[in-house]
């Protein structure tokens, strides 16, 4: 193998270059200046892959001879386009002192954009051999590497960001591969990449449905572990990242994802669609001291990961992936940002939601939504104007920290698709709660000024059952996994209703099929911002596998096979999406106070009993399955929403409230989708199905009633009264002026949450 001072070597014109930036940049004579952080080695080598017939094969070493502090450079001329280097990094070996330096395996560098291929493990990568001594195989032909940098030429034409409001925000979930990789009307080539999620066919569909924001499962490139590999299987879901700035090759159409991701994004926007990208910071697929090196743990074990403080060699593992990234420690933290800044700033992204995102937070001394990333992310001109969504735990101690993320930040509400789930369920005592979270989570968001957009309202996700999943199955089904069904969340919350899995009981299909129209009219209806898992909104099944992250396939991949039943759910959803849009009510950007409006004299909300009349404490606190209704007063003639909630298991009957007198229109029933449009006429009641909910609109007032006049056997002024005729009359009068937000007219907007 040629090593710098052969005549192979000599052919480069080799230079000092700069410690600015980090990573390899095009210079603009051609030449590239590489430059690396390694602050505890005492050598690098800058590695060059030449031949085109052998892309794996070693060519050329470059000793990287010239440091500025912490930072390794050199730069380099006449490189030979479509070339591909990595780096080898010499240093101590010392496994209790956490110093993990090993010059026998082959390095990405950390800034790569292209990665030569797709990743996945190979014994090679090993950091250690079974003696726990370095290991010595060389890793170089398995391991990844990066293309040399060229011309960026990219014309983005007029693109913009969006920038859509988190209230008016309506995000969709998906992996950019199993989302068109089945759709017929994507052409077949294109299926299952950026280019087809690009495609008229994807961005029409999205549109047409009311999504505003795509959020990506992880696009960065990532690692298939090794015994997922001896399965047979993959990392589907791609939460084991390995290069924070590189689009994932895999789901190219061409070879050339970085321009595909940027066109993919280009025809999103176009769709008034933003794109939100799904970021695993928190950990890499160097995992454990038995995963692979080839990334970070080369480079500088100790900076880039959380170790503990007594024992260096041991890692803090906050995320059950084998170790935790180090976002405190400054190298660490510049790597992120930078890597934050290339995809709002280079890719033209418009958001992240970050994967266990309490991790971010943590030094040690603990979570703090003060930490230094916090910080940086809102002082930054760039990320402080993009939506950033945290999923508010980790598996660390004090792990659990949804509502204490920076004001502006959202958050995954996890109480939200708890409490969700349980009402629907029919569980008791969980009306006050429910009736807490689909009015924006202010017991969560209010306490450090933020608003109902702060919670991101879901009922699925991608982690646990699809929403078809969710009424069809008591138990995970994942065996498929290979791990005897012991993976995945055993607590689902869900409910077969009869059978477990598929039946042909029309009775069960049709109480499954208007569960699942609970759930969406719940969630689309809410305050905060709405979650959809794509295909959830046409009865998408995973057979009852709660943790399909392995699982590249049809059971993972979207269905585009519709049934009359998925059709007309898609058509519920439109509706409920376009009811959305037309109601600012539902779109709130501050919490409710339960005060009179100075239009109507009504409190903004009103919670209401089936009878008609106001809820009182102890309704809340009922042992039974929730069963109410609430009055969201829009204020003027017909801008108010009236929604009856029946979660028991027999149909009753609701009344509409005395006030406003006004017609009242329905706008969903989801005990039958297409029985809308009916109008009613205080003070009229309808019956509501028994494990369904109902939306009525406010229609036109009512003419004042007429009263005919009676001879009165005694006038007011002359009536005589007892003194507990007085008191009952006063306590009538205060009862009858008492704002409704809570039970018991207490004049706040949330009801007491069932504990």
């Amino acid at each position: 193998m040629p090593h710098s001072g052969t005549a192979s070597a000599r052919t480069f014109h080799v230079s000092p270059g700069s410690p600015h930036p980090l990573g390899a940049t095009l210079e603009g004579d051609g030449s590239v200046n590489f430059a690396v952080n390694a602050p505890q080695a005492s050598a690098v080598e800058l590695c060059l892959f030449l031949d085109p017939d052998h892309p794996s094969k070693e060519t050329v070493r470059l000793p990287v001879a010239t440091r500025s502090g912490d930072t390794w450079h050199l730069r380099v001329g006449n490189l030979p386009a479509g070339s591909t280097y990595g780096f080898r990094v010499d240093g101590p070996w010392d496994r209790l002192a956490g110093m993990l330096f090993n010059p026998h395996k082959l390095l990405l560098d950390p800034y790569a954009r292209r990665l030569a291929g797709p990743t996945r493990h190979h014994p090679s990568l090993r950091t250690r051999d079974e003696s726990g001594d370095r290991e010595r195989t060389d890793s170089a032909a398995h391991a990844p590497r990066a293309f040399i940098p060229t011309p960026d030429l990219y014309d983005w034409e007029d693109d913009t960001h969006p920038f859509t409001p988190m209230t008016e925000t309506v995000v969709c979930e998906m992996h950019v591969k199993g989302f068109s990789k089945l759709n017929p009307a994507v052409p077949e080539e294109l299926r299952g990449t950026y280019a087809g999620l690009g495609h008229p066919a994807s961005t029409g569909y999205l549109r047409d449905l009311g999504i505003t924001a795509v959020q990506l499962m992880p696009v960065h490139q990532h690692l298939d572990d090794g015994f997922l590999l001896e399965r047979g299987l993959v990392n589907y879901w791609g939460y084991n990242t390995l290069a924070f700035f590189a689009p994932e090759c895999r789901y190219a159409a061409s070879s050339d994802p970085v321009t595909e991701f940027r066109d993919m994004v280009k025809a999103l926007h176009r769709a008034q669609i933003e794109v939100i990208l799904d970021v695993v910071y928190n950990h890499t697929c160097e995992a454990g001291p038995d995963g692979p090196t080839c990334h970070l743990r080369g480079f500088d074990n100790r900076s880039y990961y959380h170790t503990d403080p007594a024992r260096p060699g041991q890692y803090l593992d906050f995320t059950g992936c084998g170790n935790s990234v180090d976002i405190s420690h400054p190298r660490s933290l510049r790597l992120v940002m930078d890597s934050l800044r290339y995809w709002v700033e280079e890719m033209h992204v418009d958001g992240f939601r970050f994967d266990l995102a309490v991790e971010l937070g943590r030094d040690s001394q603990g979570y703090s939504r003060r930490a230094t990333f916090f910080q940086a992310v809102h002082q930054d001109p760039v990320l402080s104007r993009v939506k950033m969504i945290a999923e508010p735990w980790d598996l660390g101690y004090g792990g659990y920290q949804i509502g204490n993320f920076p004001i502006d930040w959202a958050e995954l509400n996890g109480k939200y698709r708890d409490t969700v789930r349980r009402f629907w369920r029919g569980d008791p005592g969980v009306s006050g709660e429910f009736a807490a979270r689909i009015t924006g989570s202010e017991d969560l968001f209010a306490h450090n000024r933020r608003t109902p957009a702060a919670s991101v309202n879901m009922i699925t996700s991608h982690d646990g059952f699809t929403l078809r999943d969710l009424v069809s199955y008591n138990h995970k089904h994942n065996f498929a996994n290979g791990e005897k069904n012991a993976d995945g969340d055993s607590h689902n919350i869900s409910f077969n209703h009869g059978v477990e899995g598929e039946t042909n009981d029309p009775g069960i299909l049709a109480l499954r099929q208007r569960q699942v129209r609970n759930f969406l009219a719940t969630l689309f209806c809410s305050q905060g911002v709405p979650f959809l898992l794509a295909g959830d909104e046409k009865l998408r099944t995973q057979g009852g596998n709660n943790n399909s992250y392995c699982q590249d396939s049809e059971l993972s991949w979207l269905s585009w096979e519709e049934t009359p039943e998925a059709s007309a759910l898609r058509g519920f959803v439109k509706r409920l999406l376009a009811l959305r849009r037309e109601f600012p009510i539902l779109r709130r950007t501050s919490f409710f106070d339960g005060q009179p409006l100075k239009e109507n004299g009504l409190p903004d909300i009103c919670w209401l009993r089936p009878d008609g009349k106001t809820k009182e404490s102890v309704d809340w606190e009922a042992e039974k399955p929730g069963s109410f209704a609430v009055l969201v007063n829009g204020g003027g003639s017909c801008d108010s929403l009236l929604f009856f909630f029946n979660a028991r298991h027999e149909t009753r009957e609701f009344h509409f409230p005395r006030q406003p007198r006004c017609s009242w229109t329905l706008v969903a029933d989801t005990a039958d989708s297409t029985h809308e449009g009916v109008e009613a006429a205080t003070p009229a009641f309808v019956s509501v199905m028994q494990r369904s909910m109902q939306i009525w609109r406010q229609g036109p007032p009512l003419p004042p009633r007429v009263r005919t006049s009676r001879p009165s056997v005694r006038t007011r002024s002359t009536r005589r009264e007892t003194p507990s005729t007085r008191i009952r009359r006063a306590r009538r009068r205060l009862q009858r002026n008492a704002p409704r937000g809570l039970p018991g007219g207490a004049g706040r907007a949330r009801p007491t949450s069932a504990k």
